[in-house]
């Protein structure tokens, strides 16, 4: 190819496949929007913020949650693994607390960013990097943290018309991008109590999600280990259109400037839970995060650190802030014991 498509923007890139090839699925666009936007920036602080960028208290009882985890299974060999860390500081806050428990793990951190990977090295000196989770150590236990990964995530949207189900495209005029519908599919593929819904009816999937749940399940049943999922979400199947877009933390038009927005879509706990059954693991919740972090402890942790902590509290587990809006799931190795927070 041309050494000036490849250097060209990727709105001219993507332009240019659609108009050779013709419209991609919404995945093809997510994945490659989000691919761009994560490679080039550190958006955190500046186009949102998330939970361990709060307060310290988050990680901490994270940490503490895999350390009481690891301990009741009889103390096995471990890793730490994180899925897109962020800066690094969900990890170093929980390596902390978890070291004063005993538990000092191997770090690994799958994430594919340059720029993030940077920032992680200065929180975490020693980690060792993966561009995806085949890579992972094979021969001991894996403790999984996956904080605000899944919902960037690309995912499919049929979208019900008079006809029947399409799946929704993205098309483009000069670079102009639009959704539109493609052919028909069977309606053998769709959720049965989904089937009539009325036309303009939007159902998301995400077979990249689930390929990702279900190889780190399959790890953890044969391995041993746990994982520790938060997100904002639902339970499956629903009807809803979901994808957004925020930059400078306002929404933004999903379709327009791909590649300098931060792409994300509600997560489907019910379908991750199933995919991790079906790897022979053993799923928990969903719980809110509020009632998880303190079921943990965060009121204790707020009152030892004081200050102005409360805010911060509050601002995690408060049901009008991230407390009810955000969700966690636990997985675990079946001979494992049952997770703390989620009884």
């Amino acid at each position: 190819m041309d050494a000036a498509v490849i250097d060209a923007p990727l709105p001219e890139r993507l332009a240019r496949a659609i108009t050779l090839a013709g419209p991609i699925s919404l995945a093809q666009y997510m994945g490659a929007a989000n691919a761009h936007y994560y490679a080039t920036r550190d958006p955190l602080g500046r186009d949102f913020t998330t939970a361990p960028e709060i307060s310290q208290m988050f990680g901490e009882l994270i940490g503490l949650w895999l350390a009481d985890l690891w301990d009741r299974a009889g103390r096995p060999p471990a890793a730490y693994v994180e899925l897109g860390p962020g800066r690094g500081t969900l990890a170093a806050d929980a390596l902390r607390a978890m070291a004063k428990a005993g538990l000092v793990p191997a770090v690994h951190f799958v994430e594919t960013s340059p720029t993030l990977r940077s920032a992680q090295a200065e929180r975490v000196p020693g980690a060792i990097w993966h561009d995806d989770t085949t890579t992972l150590p094979g021969d001991i236990a894996l403790l999984v943290i996956a904080n605000e990964f899944f919902d960037a995530l690309p995912i499919r949207q049929l979208v019900r018309g008079g006809d029947g189900w399409h799946e929704r495209l993205v098309a483009c005029q000069d670079t102009l991008f639009l959704p539109i519908a493609g052919k028909q599919v069977p309606d053998a593929i769709l959720p049965p109590a989904l089937r009539d819904a009325a036309p303009g009816s939007v159902i998301e999937t995400s077979p990249a999600s689930v390929a990702v749940m279900r190889g780190l399940a399959g790890r953890i049943a044969r391995q041993g280990g746990a994982m520790l999922t938060i997100d904002y979400g639902y339970q499956g199947p629903a009807i809803g259109d979901t994808l957004q877009a925020m930059r400078a933390g306002a929404y933004a038009n999903p379709f327009e400037a791909p590649g300098e927005n931060d792409l994300t879509a509600h997560v489907d706990f019910a379908t991750l839970c199933a995919a991790a059954k079906a790897e022979g693991a053993a799923s928990f919740g969903p719980v809110d995060q509020g009632a998880l972090l303190i079921a943990l402890g965060i009121d204790a942790r707020a009152a030892v650190l004081g200050g102005s902590v409360r805010a911060d509290r509050d601002r995690l587990v408060a049901p009008d802030q991230m407390g009810s809006l955000f969700k966690a799931i636990a997985i675990t190795a079946a001979d494992w014991p049952q997770p703390a927070g989620f009884a």
